[in-house]
């Protein structure tokens, strides 16, 4: 069982900025994890893009499967994980973090915001945290 990513998005118009991502490519060849890495950042896009306000949802792509969650403020969050891990876990996790994001962030940052610009240092802990 293992996590692979978890993104903080924000769904607003006319697209989804990605605002903060961790991911776990370590299991990967040395050669793949980059491909794999962009796989995970665009399929999260994506997922939280056909996903609506005030949703949740868990998608299978490929051997992985996408747990997104999207709240009605527009702020997303997408954990990227194996078969066998667990789907409540997954969506406990995505509770915490986007509740914290929002407080630590401010709301105004979202639309305008990127990987870059926002200081929200928690995703690595929490995935780390939460691999089993």
């Amino acid at each position: 069982m293992r996590l692979y990513s978890l993104s903080v998005l924000y769904k607003g118009e006319p697209r989804v900025q990605l605002l903060k991502a961790a991911s776990d490519v370590s299991t990967f060849n040395f050669f793949q994890r980059s491909s794999v890495q962009e796989f995970m950042t665009f399929t999260s896009q994506l997922i939280v893009e056909r996903s609506e306000l005030g949703s949740r949802a868990s998608v299978k792509e490929q051997e992985y499967l996408c747990h997104v969650y999207v709240r009605s403020d527009g702020l997303a969050g997408v954990v990227i994980a194996d078969n066998e891990y667990p789907q409540r876990v997954c969506f406990t996790l995505l509770d915490k973090v986007l509740d914290e994001f929002s407080r630590q962030v401010s709301r105004a940052d979202w639309p305008s915001g990127s990987p870059a610009t926002i200081s929200y240092a928690a995703l690595d802990g929490y995935l780390s945290k939460y691999q089993v």
